[in-house]
């Protein structure tokens, strides 16, 4: 895989380009996606952006997201986008696996594939060009990165601001986070200089939400969480039938596994939830456990060093004692 700073002369030279990101894509991957759209549309590229699958309502605000088309739901369309591309950019995803269904389709292009990421142990062998960088907080950061010292920091408009710093808010936990360094407040306050309202952005990531998705937080905090003290642990378990009673769709249970880092002296939070075809896990930590090694090991899974994902084939019931007894295994850790 070459830098991508080798690609940076060739910006200006239009190309049919597609982007495409992650499976059920959060604020990051859509605002990486996005705002490289918009970033790209100014030298003339005619660019496609696809999801591999649909996405959370609450993204649905970003300028040009009405664009994105999702390859499940529109596979011929965005399949004829596919055979035209010269350039595919891949953002926030490092292995074409996580592009589910799409992943076949993306193997068997010809064009010039480019990498931007920022999770562990990219299959750098996929791509041409790229960059993966595990220091930074998010894709949309390494975006801002690339625009500016590609020496076109002038073509960052209010469409690119917005994006990009709602994938920064989105994946460092409004600032919270370690990734959070100095360089991301300097971004912020780069894009507050240009006009950013940054206030907009988080009313439209964090107060866009239905009624009954209060109610089912509610319901899975009292109802289906499990503290741990002995191994300063919480874990969630949430089986369909609270999906369906509560009308549940794709990102209403985003931040869910935010909400038991705030007791005292938690250092490991668990959710797993119960989809048609597999059980989803997220993990947070706080202080030396990592995420990142515990999700591999047990869930074929992975991400950050503090927050990662998993995913099992087994019954619910099942996965979840195969999480209590790992917890067991790393209570030294944890302790």
């Amino acid at each position: 895989m070459k830098p991508v700073e080798e690609l940076y002369p060739l910006l200006a030279q239009s190309r049919t380009t597609i982007i495409t990101m992650h499976q059920k894509p959060d604020a990051d991957a859509m605002g990486a996606s996005l705002a490289l759209y918009h970033f790209l549309i100014q030298f003339g590229h005619t660019v496609t952006v696809i999801s591999p699958t649909n996405w959370a309502s609450w993204v649905n605000w970003m300028p040009g997201c009405d664009t994105v088309l999702n390859y499940e739901a529109d596979k011929e369309k965005a399949e004829l986008a596919l055979n035209a591309a010269e350039w595919l950019f891949c953002l926030d995803f490092n292995t074409l696996g996580r592009t589910k269904t799409m992943v076949n389709k993306l193997a068997q292009l010809k064009c010039t594939r480019i990498l931007i990421d920022h999770h562990k142990e990219p299959d750098t062998a996929s791509f041409d060009f790229g960059i993966s960088d595990t220091g930074k907080s998010s894709t949309c950061e390494m975006i801002y990165d690339l625009i500016i010292n590609s020496g076109h920091g002038d073509k960052i408009n209010n469409e690119i601001s917005e994006c990009i710093y709602a994938g920064v808010v989105g994946d460092t936990g409004s600032f919270r986070f370690p990734s959070a360094k100095a360089s991301v407040h300097l971004l912020a306050a780069d894009l507050k200089s240009r006009g950013l309202e940054h206030s907009h952005v988080h009313e439209a990531l964090y107060d866009n939400f239905l009624e009954n998705r209060l109610r089912f937080i509610g319901h899975v905090l009292l109802n289906r969480m499990e503290v741990y003290y002995e191994y300063n642990t919480v874990l969630i378990t949430v089986p369909k039938i609270d999906l369906l009673r509560y009308e549940i769709k794709t990102g209403d249970t985003e931040g869910l596994v935010n909400f038991p880092q705030t007791i005292k002296g938690i250092k490991l939070v668990a959710v797993v939830i119960d989809r048609d075809e597999e059980r989803k896990w997220s993990f947070r930590s706080k202080g030396n456990f990592d995420c990142n090694a515990f999700a591999r090991k047990y869930f074929e899974g992975g991400g950050h060093f503090a927050a990662a994902g998993g995913r099992s084939s087994e019954p619910l019931e099942v996965t979840a004692r195969k999480f209590v007894q790992a917890i067991k295994e790393n209570k030294s850790q944890l302790q």
